[in-house]
This record gives C-alpha cells, sequence and structure tokens, in this order.
C-alpha cells in the first residue's frame, strides 16, 4: 500500500512539474516570436507547420503509428472536423504571431484570458449545457469587459477576439475527435502541410523573407518552430493523464498571465486606466469562474465518496 501511494505521489509531482513547464513554455514563446519579429508572420507560420509536420511524422513513425494517423485524417467520418480543426489552430497561430509581431502582446494576453469564457459559452449555445449562477455573471462580466476594453482600445478588440474564438472552437471540435492530442496534431498538419508549403514558398520572394535575409541564428530559431510548438504539447499529454484538471485547468491562466506582464514591462506597451479597467472585469469574471469549478469539484467528489 504504502509502494503504491508513493508511486501515485511520484506520478502526481512528475506530472505538475511537466504540466507547470508546459504552461510556462508556451507563455514563454512571446519571446521566441519577438526575436523573429523581422520576417513575415504568414511565412512564419508556413515553416512553423511545415516543421511541426516533420517532427510529428518521425515521432509517428517511431511508435507505429503513422498509417493510423493517416486513415483518420481522411476518413469520412473525421476528415471534416480535422479539416475544420486544422483551420482554426492555423487562424489562431496566424493571429497571435501577427500580433507580437506588431507590438500588441497585450491584446494576445486579453484574448487567453477570454478563451475559457468563450468556451463556457459554447458549452451552453452548442452542447446545450445549463449556466447557474455564477456562470451567468462571468459572462455578464466578460461582456462589460469587451465594451470597455473597445473604449480603451479605440476600437473592438479584434485581435483578442479572433484568438478567444479560434482557441473556444478548436477545442470544441478537438473534443469530437477521438485522438489524442498529439495524433491529432499530426492530421491536423497533414492538412496543412502542402498549403504550408505554397505559402512559404510564397512568401521567399520578399525582400524581408526568411529565405532572403536570415542569419545562421534566424534560421536556426525558424527551423526550430516545430519543436516549439511540439514539445510543450507533449509535456501537458503528459500531464494531464497524471494530474487531475481540477489543478491542471487554473494553470492554464499562467500564458496570459505571462504574455500580459511581458507586452507592459518587457515590450513597454501602453496600458491606460481604462484597459487596467477592462482587464479588471476579465480577471474577476476569470476568479468567479475558478471559485464555482472548484466548489462544484469538492461536491462532486464528495457525492462520489458517498
Amino acid at each position: 500500500m504504502e509502494e503504491h501511494a508513493l508511486s501515485d505521489r511520484n506520478h502526481l509531482h512528475e506530472g505538475l512539474v511537466a504540466g507547470i513547464v508546459a504552461y510556462v513554455l508556451w507563455g514563454l514563446l512571446t519571446i521566441y516570436w519577438k526575436a523573429l519579429h523581422g520576417f513575415p508572420p504568414f511565412e512564419l507560420i508556413g515553416w512553423r507547420i511545415v516543421s511541426s509536420f516533420v517532427i510529428l511524422t518521425v515521432f509517428a513513425l517511431a511508435n507505429g503509428r503513422l498509417r493510423t494517423i493517416a486513415r483518420s485524417c481522411f476518413s469520412r467520418e473525421l476528415a471534416p472536423r480535422i479539416a475544420a480543426a486544422a483551420m482554426l489552430v492555423t487562424v489562431n497561430w496566424s493571429s497571435y504571431v501577427w500580433a507580437v509581431s506588431h507590438d500588441h502582446v497585450i491584446e494576445t494576453a486579453l484574448g487567453y484570458f477570454m478563451a475559457p469564457l468563450l468556451t463556457m459559452w459554447l458549452g451552453v449555445a452548442v452542447l446545450k449545457e445549463k449556466l447557474n449562477t455564477a456562470q451567468r455573471i462571468t459572462i455578464s462580466l466578460a461582456v462589460v469587459a469587451i465594451a470597455v476594453l473597445t473604449v480603451g482600445y479605440g476600437r473592438v478588440p479584434i485581435l483578442a477576439l479572433l484568438i478567444a474564438a479560434s482557441w473556444a472552437f478548436y477545442g470544441l471540435l478537438k473534443r469530437q475527435v477521438p485522438m489524442s492530442s498529439l495524433d491529432s496534431l499530426t492530421a491536423e498538419m497533414m492538412w496543412l502541410v502542402a498549403p504550408a508549403l505554397v505559402l512559404a514558398i510564397a512568401q521567399a520572394g520578399r525582400t524581408d523573407s526568411v529565405t532572403q535575409t536570415a542569419d545562421s541564428l534566424h534560421l536556426t530559431l525558424v527551423i526550430l518552430t516545430g519543436v516549439i510548438t511540439v514539445v510543450p504539447l507533449w509535456m501537458f499529454g503528459f500531464a494531464a493523464q497524471r494530474v487531475p484538471l481540477t489543478v491542471l485547468g487554473p494553470l492554464q491562466y499562467s500564458v496570459p498571465t505571462i504574455n500580459f506582464l511581458l507586452g507592459w514591462l518587457a515590450y513597454n506597451e501602453s496600458l491606460g486606466t481604462t484597459k487596467i479597467i477592462g482587464f479588471g472585469f476579465v480577471w474577476i469574471a476569470l476568479a468567479v469562474l475558478g471559485v464555482d469549478t472548484y466548489r462544484r469539484s469538492v461536491s462532486s467528489t464528495a457525492r462520489y465518496r458517498r
């Protein structure tokens, strides 16, 4: 019994460390993309997809999963969902990289803060889930936050909404694909690799393109974009198998928090009073959602033990 308990604790500890590292790496990706800000964002996305495809294909081959993934990728049942997920992840990556390249890091933070709120709304609108009082308050606060931030930015925060919407809808589709996170991402890259190659080649003629201007350091960073995509995802998958989602879930907010702090403190993006108030409503909404999720988790656990 003691050995079993010790093994469980070790698995939990390993999973927690992997989860924290995954989220920190995702947060620090902003620094990585900032280092490549001189290149066309869409060219970078093209090379990211190609690099990710190569790494994921090698990984799938090594694990004997490539044929199974390819069959699922182009099956009549799953192909439309995988193709749609591939389009959404492309929109999300492109919006994020474009925003970082054009000094909108704080707006990316807003997008990833809002993503779980939009996910909750999708649960109601698409999956017909019921809202409790705390969730209604959360959505109301999010609407107020968007209105305030629209005033603060002098425009609707389109990038934030695009990032949040693409990520939330992507998550919804991923729930409907019975594959592991790495396998489904591999299938998505199979759909995207050909157009990504065309995109990268089409952008290559620009005077500021990777092929025209990158030195050895930046070329290496571009090549490694697949690594920075796959490694955190693999670590998250490792953590998800060992750590309760009630523990792992709140850690997701470390990513936009890191982005917010980077945009504000490292990249000197403006943060006026109106924006602070708008973010304040978002943070209050997330706090209400977090407390409600924790209470329901405790209640569910207590009922299970009975």
